[in-house]
């Protein structure tokens, strides 16, 4: 029997009980989009972070209180209690090197911010001039905090676009007192309405000078010192100088945590490749469920067409190709719904791609690839039992229908 007659058998038999098929079909479809469009997010969401610090440029390092061995390979340092404070002094005496491009010490909070009447919780974000380009802000209008000594302790602030809209409504804001806990402050600048930078979403950041900060938060210690080194050939150079540095003004210690672009982004690609590939084998067990659903039918579809089991090996088929008749019907059924499920897939990739436009969700080579090779595995391996079945049948029984 040639492969063309074994094909066309295979469908002629699918379509002789179409609800049958139709259901292991959707079963079978089911288990591929579940896998394709799945991977896609997962793929989609790693992409979007690594773009996010990657935009930061390859140069930028991140220096945080405390040591920590494998604080390098985490990108949880970057939040959580510290037992050792980096104060202003260090930040002055690191950025007196050559390497150094751009440095700005760091301080958070949570604080009131009131004008005539109108008061809210926001985000405080102690820093100086130079994190304007460190993080590739953007102002939208006024200008950014002052470039003078980061100890001089000036009440001027910059304002996230939904703080402004919040507190001034139409009128720009810029050039007016508002009060930050028990202080007054004039607002020099509005940030841009779109951007993030390390998780922070711009518009909802009031960013002040950081010795005001450290005033307005009542601490002398940093939160964390972002640098940027000249050149990426530097950032090595920059490191041992920090480690230097930091240990002559901490009494020979060795206390803070360096973490570099690169660390982080490598980190988020394990972290998400561990995390794309759980939900792909989550999704893959809709496979599995699939391929018993294929095995239970065609179990029965044997017992139903005993009598033409029973033809065919008085026709002179043989086990071989009896074998091969079912397993091709299992195979087609499963080919048929992987390409059902791989345009489900793509198209609920495209809905997500449209709802949320940041997100790539366009799935990998390899999920596509494994998501066919899963259905096609299962469709094969739970014919083999029918199909075995099918082949030991007795041609006088079968045709006795016994």
């Amino acid at each position: 029997m040639r492969p063309f007659d074994i094909t066309a058998y295979a469908f002629t038999s699918l379509g002789g009980n179409r609800v049958r098929t139709g259901l292991m079909l959707l079963a079978m479809a089911i288990g591929v989009a579940a896998v394709v469009l799945l991977t896609g997010i997962g793929n989609g969401a790693k992409g979007y972070i690594v773009d996010q610090f990657s935009s930061l440029g390859t140069n930028l390092v991140i220096v945080i209180p405390g040591r920590s061995d494998t604080a390098s390979n985490t990108p949880a340092t970057l939040v959580g209690e510290t037992p050792r404070d980096l104060t202003l002094g260090d930040a002055n005496a690191l950025v007196r090197h050559e390497t150094v491009r751009l440095l700005s010490p760091i301080n958070m909070g949570e604080m009131h911010i009131a004008w005539r009447g109108r008061e809210r919780q926001v985000p405080l974000l102690g820093a100086t001039a130079p994190l304007l380009d460190l993080l590739h802000l953007k102002l939208e209008r006024g200008a950014f905090l002052p470039a003078e000594d980061m100890e001089i302790a000036r009440p001027v602030c910059v304002l996230g676009a939904k703080v402004q809209r919040e507190l001034f409504g139409q009128e720009s804001g810029v050039g007016e007192l508002v009060r930050l806990g028990g202080f007054r402050c004039r607002v020099v600048g509005i940030l841009s309405s779109e951007g993030r930078s390390l998780g922070m979403d711009t518009q909802e950041l009031v960013i002040v000078p950081v010795a005001f900060a450290q005033m307005l938060l009542n601490t002398e210690g940093l939160f964390r010192i972002f640098l940027e080194a000249r050149d990426l050939s530097m950032v090595e150079r920059m490191k041992t100088h920090i480690r230097t540095t930091i240990a002559k003004r901490h009494y020979g210690e060795d206390d803070v945590t360096i973490i570099t672009q690169d660390s982080v982004l490598a980190t988020f690609d394990k972290m998400f490749n561990v995390l794309t590939l759980t939900v792909a084998a989550i999704a893959s067990i809709s496979l599995v469920v699939a391929g018993i659903l294929v095995m239970n039918v065609m179990l029965m579809a044997v017992t139903q067409r005993t009598a033409e089991i029973g033809l065919l090996k008085a026709l002179g088929a043989g086990k071989a190709q009896i074998m091969a008749l079912l397993i091709s019907e299992a195979l087609v059924l499963s080919a048929i719904g992987a390409a059902i499920g791989l345009v489900i897939g793509f198209a609920g990739a495209w809905l997500a791609m449209q709802i949320y436009p940041i997100l790539d969700a366009t799935p990998p080579f390899w999920a596509i690839f494994a998501a066919i090779a899963t259905a096609l595995g299962t469709g094969f391996l739970s014919s083999l039992l029918p199909a075995r079945r099918a082949a030991r049948l007795d041609p006088i029984q079968a045709l006795a229908r016994r």
